[in-house]
């Protein structure tokens, strides 16, 4: 369309204003979350190892300081140091130190750089999956520079966070890779999708980086019901059960691995004396604990004041407040399902955030804490997406 003025001196032609489309739009999005990412996390390059467990990771161990070793990488595969058996992770460690020496700041870019590669990820998965940009760039730019996750991005012990997560969110990608195939043609019998091994191994790797990550084969379930929509709600209750079925047989190789990865863990943090005893913590201090560490999160994440390194378990719950925390969850829980139809995204979201905190909600109490910010580095993702 041509606009002309009266004087003839002028025409322009708004035809050659620049257009974008969604591919450039994404480009740009990427660009601006992983710039406003570095530079919010910039500081970092000159932090210091802090005394609390960074000695015990980089130095107490006597491998990670050598450098890639086979002797190190024999150790990573075999060790429960310090009650946790992530053998990814040391090997990070040991590649960081190869590369840095024991230099501080190379340890601290590596966590910024996978959590900025995280943050662009996350953005990717969800539009890809949703094809809806905007709202994608604001889940991803909330993961991306929210206060709560600074735990898991600027202290080097936390590795295994922003490691884990990488190889969470790549499982994905893959296996929206895998179900998109098998909308575009049927499946060949006896044939294994290259996406589904894919996922697979992307999987084991995310358990070997950090255990908490087990809850993923039920994520899976999740994004099927949205924004994959491989299960119908209109469907009727018997073709519903059929169609769920279905899909968490098809999970089952997930749900082994995360089974063999929680014996594992239990079984390190037991031997290590991680894991209080029923006698030492009752199961009733463990629920309320558990109800008022949800509350908290929530709480932390609309409001990210006052946060900590440590939160201490508390020597008494009053009734009324555990009270009203089960109503506020109960009731938050009641709203998504009655909406399921209407707005499907808001149970995946609340079931993401409230499932995969699980393995860490202290129903097995490991450690002397509440609670911790770097446990919701991934169940954040599912508020993000509730919320936006």
């Amino acid at each position: 369309m041509t606009v002309s003025h009266d004087t003839g001196a002028s025409h322009f032609n708004v035809s050659t204003f620049p257009r974008f489309n969604d591919s450039t739009l994404a480009r740009w999005v990427c660009l601006l979350i992983a710039a406003l990412t570095l530079l919010c996390y910039w500081p970092v390059r000159s932090h210091q190892f802090v005394s609390f467990d960074d000695d015990h990771y980089l130095f107490d161990s006597g491998y990670v300081s050598k450098g890639l070793t086979w002797s190190g990488v024999t150790w990573a595969l075999q060790t429960g140091y310090f009650s946790n058996w992530h053998p990814l992770t040391w090997l990070s460690y040991m590649l960081d130190a190869q590369i840095y020496g024991m230099s501080p700041g190379g340890f601290h870019v590596t966590n910024l750089l996978f959590h900025i590669s995280n943050s662009l990820l996350l953005f990717l998965l969800l539009k890809s999956m949703t094809q809806r940009l905007w709202p994608s760039a604001l889940v991803a730019a909330l993961f991306a520079w929210h206060p709560l996750h600074v735990e898991s991005v600027a202290w080097v012990s936390e590795r295994k966070d922003v490691l884990s997560t990488f190889f969470f969110l790549l499982t994905l990608f893959s296996y929206f890779g895998y179900v998109k195939e098998r909308e575009i043609s049927r499946p060949v019998p006896n044939k294994a999708s290259s996406y589904y091994l894919l996922s697979l191994l992307f999987f084991m790797l995310a358990l070997a980086s950090k255990q908490m990550v087990v809850t993923l084969p039920c994520v899976l379930l999740l994004l099927d019901l949205w924004p994959l929509q491989r299960i119908s709600l209109n469907s009727s209750r018997k073709e519903l059960a059929s169609s769920a079925l279905l899909l968490v047989r098809e999970k089952l190789p997930f749900f082994v691995l995360a089974f063999a990865a929680s014996a594992v863990a239990f079984a390190v943090q037991k031997a290590s004396g991680s894991v209080s005893s029923m006698e030492a913590i009752s199961m009733r201090f463990r629920l309320a604990n558990s109800l008022f560490a949800y509350v908290a999160y929530i709480s932390n994440t609309f409001w990210p004041a006052n946060l900590a390194a440590v939160y201490p378990l508390s020597s008494h719950f009053p009734l009324i407040g555990v009270i009203a925390a089960a109503m506020f969850l109960g009731a938050v829980s009641a709203f998504v399902v009655f909406r399921i139809k209407q707005d499907p995204f808001l149970l995946v979201g609340w079931v993401w955030f409230i499932g995969t905190l699980v393995p860490v909600i202290g129903l097995i109490q490991v450690g002397s804490q509440a609670r911790a910010d770097r446990y919701m580095y991934i169940p954040a993702i599912g508020l993000c997406i509730a919320l936006i």
